[in-house]
């Protein structure tokens, strides 16, 4: 298979995307023998100097990386999976989701815990979901909105802007800065956001051969969780912009399931946990939904729109 040309891997340009996105690249390889070449792109979410709070939901660092699958100017792309909208593309294919790497927040760039936190501390993060959690912790911090990559985000910190910034952990991992955590926070104190610490990995709709190629890169018990999240996201008919938490796991022949909504001010919140069959992972999800809507979650998510 050495002599085929190699396939196209369109990626974001960031060290985080690039480095992820190089991981899948080799692993391909190693799976099938098929040399694979990275692509760079940029897409709106890079260039845009708007909160991401304010670009109306997920998509924005997707939407360029699937018109080149579409166009055939790529073979296939990685994406963090947390970045996907919910609804459906119908001229792209879900090809693989890779085992899923640590899901959970990460407090950065300060020596101290949350608790440790003089009153006032300035903490870096653009996520309402973040905010939302933090600050049932630590009501008397200040939540300041950030951009930027996670080195931007960390060298504002050591540039004394910011106490802390908030970042997932897996992030951390993948460009080698994990040793620059001090806190890690447990699902139990925030719950992550639907797909974080997984990666996406599509391609064409019409590629068969490239979705059955591409399938020997995807993990069973990873899918399975983050189908149940993201079916969670969809049913709540939240993007990246709503303070949302979900967080599934496999046990066994078992998934759990455990989804937040948080009021912006950290004062209110519907937490609610179900399990059930990894095959009933998207059931599992919207029934989770419709649950925490009757017991009053659009009502707090509505809050977060005015």
């Amino acid at each position: 298979m050495n002599d085929l040309p190699p396939l196209r891997l369109g990626t974001r340009r960031s060290l985080m995307a690039t480095t992820q996105s190089q991981l899948v690249a080799d692993r391909l390889t190693e799976l099938t023998g098929r040399p694979v070449e990275l692509v760079g792109v940029t897409t709106f979410g890079d260039v845009t100097k708007a909160q991401l709070t304010q670009l109306g939901g997920t998509g924005v660092f997707v939407s360029a990386l699937r018109e080149k699958l579409v166009t055939g100017e790529i073979d296939f792309a990685v994406h963090s999976l947390k970045d996907l909208p919910t609804k459906p593309d119908p001229q792209v294919a879900l090809a693989a989701t890779p085992a899923r790497n640590d899901p959970r927040d990460a407090l950065v760039g300060s020596a101290a815990k949350l608790p440790d936190l003089p009153g006032g501390a300035r903490i870096g993060t653009g996520s309402p979901r973040r905010v939302a959690q933090l600050r049932m912790l630590r009501p008397d911090l200040e939540y300041v909105p950030i951009r930027g990559n996670a080195d931007t985000r960390i060298a504002k910190v050591h540039a004394g802007e910011y106490d802390a910034v908030v970042l997932a952990c897996a992030g951390m991992t993948r460009i080698g800065r994990e040793s620059e955590v001090s806190q890690v926070f447990e699902p139990e104190e925030m719950l992550p956001a639907p797909g974080q610490g997984s990666l996406a990995v599509e391609c064409h709709a019409g590629r068969d051969d490239l979705i059955e190629l591409l399938g020997v890169l995807d993990h069973a018990a990873t899918r399975a969780a983050v189908s149940a999240e993201r079916a969670v996201l969809a049913a709540l008919e939240a993007g990246c912009a709503a303070p949302v938490g979900a967080y599934a796991v496999t046990d066994g022949h078992i998934l759990n399931l455990t989804a937040a909504v948080v009021s912006v001010d950290g004062r209110r919140a519907v937490r609610k946990s179900t399990a059930g069959s990894p095959s009933e992972a998207v059931e599992l999800g919207r029934d989770l939904a419709a649950a925490m809507i009757d017991d009053g979650a659009g009502t707090l998510m509505g809050e977060q729109t005015h």
